[in-house]
């Protein structure tokens, strides 16, 4: 089968985008880059030579413009992915956006309806790579009631990556940028949400243990605008109770990971590893340690966010990881938990966005 060519244009060309999605476009024929933007005039220029990209742009909305390209690649902060999913849809651009979707659980929505007006864009974010080589075994393993009936979901990500004071001020801690972000708050939530079923309330605290850092940019102090420390309380549809734990200011923490407990047996996913741990029942009582459940080689998932959105666009194949509606359930996820900390009550699940955000007085 001969496709005609597909001519992508990217907003932003930061660490993942060189590392993973450039390579990963160019390793599919018939698929060209013809045009980037980044958010300074001389990384444009840089990233154009090294990758030989015809064309640069100083302002995106020149890349969404452009009739030459098909598709863009959202590369950004996530305070421009709803502006420019916007834009491009409009002008008929299929969308790959990085994750987080948006800014917040609003922005998502509007993500959300635009896609669904124009049913014949793609549109896709990039999914969380956590727990992407054993998604298959995870879900034959629960279909075939390894667990049982699922009774509680632990999610952990600890670990001292901003324990020392010293740590400058990143963009993911300015909210600004960032919108509701929490450490690995959203981007475990996605992968967990494969698995299990829909939160329908959270309960929520968090702080910051080191409330100022010195801005790279500025050399000045600044107001840390996200927590190093969450912890939530989670209700699920199927009944299922949850702990989800993040930290950036533990020193010998556990990692990251996910342990499933049910009424037949445990499932422990460690994302450091990417190793399944199980153990089940045996005659009345619990396996006295969990064992390695190996990942066969072809059930073992790799990376194709690229292939997946260029299939997609030729073939109409479905979007799996991640579409836009799994996308604005996980932005409703971590914008209840921020409410729900900054109130100090349970937020239930799916949000009544306009009430909440009226009370709150939130932007």
């Amino acid at each position: 089968m001969s496709w005609s060519t597909l001519r992508i244009g990217l907003i932003g060309a930061g660490e993942n985008t060189r590392r993973r999605h450039i390579p990963g476009l160019r390793a599919i024929p018939g698929v060209e880059i013809v045009a980037v933007c980044n958010r300074r005039p001389e990384s444009t220029w840089a990233v154009a030579r090294k990758y030989a990209i015809p064309k640069t742009y100083t302002q995106w909305e020149d890349v969404v413009e452009d009739p030459d390209v098909d598709a863009v690649v959202v590369g950004t902060w996530p305070h421009l992915h709803c502006p420019v999913t916007l834009a491009a849809l409009e002008m008929g651009k299929h969308v790959l956006t990085e994750a987080r979707m948006a800014m917040n659980a609003a922005e998502a929505h509007r993500m959300l309806d635009a896609s669904r007006k124009r049913p014949h864009l793609v549109t896709q974010i990039v999914p969380s790579p956590f727990g992407l080589r054993g998604h298959e075994v995870m879900k034959d393993l629960l279909r075939s009631g390894y667990v049982g009936e699922l009774r509680e979901v632990h999610v952990f990500g600890m670990n001292d990556h901003l324990a020392d004071p010293a740590t400058p001020l990143s963009w993911r801690q300015d909210a600004a940028l960032s919108g509701y972000n929490m450490l690995t708050l959203g981007i475990l939530h996605e992968t967990v949400s494969r698995w299990v079923a829909p939160v329908i309330r959270v309960l929520a605290q968090v702080h910051a243990f080191i409330p100022a850092r010195v801005d790279p940019a500025s050399g000045v102090y600044r107001t840390v605008g996200t927590p190093d420390s969450v912890q939530v309380l989670t209700i699920h549809a199927d009944g299922m109770r949850g702990v989800y734990q993040f930290s950036g200011v533990t020193a010998f923490g556990p990692g990251t990971g996910v342990i499933l407990y049910g009424s037949e047996g445990t499932l422990s996913y460690d994302m450091n590893s990417d190793r399944i741990l199980g153990g089940r029942n045996r005659r009345g009582t619990m396996a006295c340690h969990l064992e390695e459940i190996p990942i066969p080689p072809e059930r073992e998932r790799r990376w194709t966010v690229e292939a997946d959105f260029v299939q997609a666009i030729r073939e109409g194949t479905p979007i799996e990881l991640t579409d836009f509606a799994s996308g604005v359930q996980y932005m409703e996820f971590t914008e209840a938990v921020a409410l729900s900390a900054l109130m100090g009550l349970a937020v239930d699940l799916p949000l009544r966005l306009g009430s909440l955000r009226e009370e709150l007085a939130l932007d």
